[in-house]
């Protein structure tokens, strides 16, 4: 039997396809409306969180030391982590938010911003059941895998955010939802 080349690429091809195509059916697509936040900003990167000079872990160790106590007008007691200002994609730096839904931007606590989510188009990835660190680390790895040219998920690189609510009260166990602004 003669092993043949191009029918082994095809193959490998036609695999990795299939598990894209996996890997984005658990995706939901979703129209959002817009909403306001208020919480702690920080500009980092994906480059820099990979390092021991990451920012993200410090503004969670700001927010739980009763940080979010005094985030006035909550919607809900969800915390929401955006990512917006892409500088590029996301190998580029951007600014990250760490903070609550609000009904109003009224009287924002000082070192706090307040930042408006655009109404748009998401697609919502959410993720398995774990250790905090380790689903969301793991969840954004199977977003940044899906290829740009993937015409129901191509992003924008304007606005993402994670949404911590109910389910991730336990960080050992937790499960969280990302939306990732799309065009």
């Amino acid at each position: 039997m003669r092993f043949n080349f191009l029918s082994a690429i095809v193959s490998l091809v036609v695999l990795g396809l299939a598990l894209q195509a996996e890997r984005a059916s658990n995706v939901k697509i979703v129209t959002g409306d817009e909403f306001l936040v208020i919480g702690i900003e920080a500009r980092t990167s994906n480059a820099r969180e990979a390092t021991r000079d990451s920012v993200i872990p410090k503004q969670w160790k700001e927010m739980r030391s009763g940080l979010l106590s005094k985030i006035p007008n909550r919607i809900d007691s969800s915390i929401i982590a955006l990512y917006t200002d892409y500088e590029s994609d996301q190998n580029g730096p951007y600014t990250y938010v760490l903070g609550a839904k609000v009904s109003s931007a009224d009287k924002v606590p000082e070192s706090m911003v307040a930042r408006r989510v655009p109404a748009g188009k998401y697609a919502v990835f959410t993720s398995d059941r774990g250790p905090v660190a380790e689903v969301v680390l793991n969840t954004w790895k199977r977003i940044w895998s899906l290829p740009q040219s993937n015409p129901e998920i191509r992003r924008n690189y304007k606005t993402d955010f994670e949404v911590y609510d109910q389910r991730a009260a336990d960080p050992a166990n937790t499960q969280v939802d990302i939306h990732v602004g799309i065009k």
